[in-house]
């Protein structure tokens, strides 16, 4: 049996698949993702065209069809057209199947052609990437097998065939929207499955994605990690990228004496940061009204839907939070001024004048509530630096 053209032990070969395999996950990260489906970042042809060649050989993906089938899921997420959402589909079918959700949404054409625009369209796409993209595939198998040898080779190129459909399609796609800590209260289910994105090339913090989704960094979070972002520093440092936008994180000045219309836009900005303080002092609150409460243990395990909005609270819940907003007061004011708070970005029919004068309401009554939560957020809202 053919020995190949190196001799390594085990864990030599073991290695080569983790290499190899990462290789794969920074290319569909780096270009399929942020850069194609996103327009994070701007790729020199040199690193755009060595990932598109490796995505070829590793995996027989399409560019279009990556990117039109992930805006879509953006477009439609967690309804019934979202191409992969486990809170319609099942996380069973996502996580284990997730592979065959993609090639069915490959297939629609109407797909492609709304959600599939401004992907490579020269002449190696159009002659050799898509129409032979089955070919990559057998060209790496007979790479592998040639370098390491039949047997390793064999189990080499396996391991490659199905690292992205698992990990991608299948834990990305199914956990990333089913289980795991949440920065963000995104409109979606989306979840950071670990702070440390190392493993599927920051992916892992999907929450951080969806809220910020054309951010070329997924981390957001100070003790969170992404690999990915690491390797497009490195690219720019080269001169071989180009970011082109980044989440917001918050800056703190000095506390304005009135809301200003800098305060508005400052918030508007910062609005996830302002949803997740808000959820941090709700707990803070409720703790202490619990303490306060002679029969506060039957309203244990209400904090989760403290920050959810009113429409997400499940039915059988809906009372006992009644029941607890009556025994507050200071938690029902905390709670109700949250949905009130939102408006000032979601109201897009609003005026720049009207918005600001919700702001000014808003905080005005925030101060004079006697909630010394309420009264710390408004003035870190009055302190936000616009962007």
């Amino acid at each position: 049996m053919y020995a190949g053209l190196v001799d390594w032990p085990w864990w030599g070969y073991v290695l080569a698949t983790l290499v190899l395999t990462h290789v794969a996950i920074a290319s569909v990260t780096i270009f399929l993702h942020r850069h194609q489906a996103h327009r994070a970042l701007d790729l020199h042809p040199l690193a755009a065209h060595f990932f598109r060649l490796w995505l070829w050989l590793s995996t027989g993906m399409v560019t279009k069809e990556w990117a039109a089938i992930h805006r879509k899921h953006h477009a439609k997420c967690e309804t019934a057209e979202d191409p992969h959402s486990p809170q319609v589909l099942g996380i069973r079918r996502v996580l284990w199947g997730g592979v065959f959700l993609y090639v069915k949404e490959a297939r629609n054409a109407e797909t492609l052609q709304r959600y599939g625009h401004g992907t490579p369209d020269d002449w190696i796409e159009n002659h050799l990437y898509t129409p032979w993209h089955k070919l990559g595939v057998v060209i790496m198998l007979t790479i592998d097998v040639g370098v390491f040898g039949v047997l390793p080779g064999l189990l080499i190129w396996a391991a490659q065939m199905v690292w992205i459909p698992f990990w991608a399609a299948g834990v990305i796609n199914g956990l990333g929207h089913f289980w795991g800590y949440r920065n963000f209260n995104s409109p979606d289910a989306s979840t950071n499955l670990c702070p440390w994105g190392i493993l599927i090339g920051g992916e892992e913090l999907h929450n951080n994605h969806h809220t910020f989704a054309t951010s070329a960094r997924l981390s957001n979070q100070w003790y969170e990690f992404d690999i990915g972002w690491l390797y497009i520093r490195i690219l720019a440092a080269l001169g071989l990228a180009h970011v082109k936008k980044v989440a917001p994180r918050p800056r703190l000045g000095t506390l304005r004496p009135v809301v200003d219309f800098d305060t508005l836009q400052a918030v508007i900005t910062n609005r996830y940061d302002v949803l997740s303080r808000y959820a941090k002092s709700l707990k803070q609150v409720y703790r202490e009204e619990l303490g306060k409460l002679q029969d506060g243990k039957r309203f244990k395990g209400l904090t989760h839907w403290l920050a959810a909005d009113a429409d997400a609270v499940p039915h059988e819940l809906r009372g006992q939070l009644d029941s607890l907003f009556g025994a507050s007061p200071a938690l029902e004011t905390a709670y109700s001024m949250r949905q009130e708070l939102a408006v000032v970005w979601e109201r897009s029919n609003a005026s720049r004048e009207q918005l600001l004068q919700t702001l000014q309401d808003w905080c005005a009554r925030a101060e004079s509530s006697g909630v010394r939560q309420l009264q710390e957020l408004s003035m870190r809202l009055r302190s936000y630096v616009p962007a």
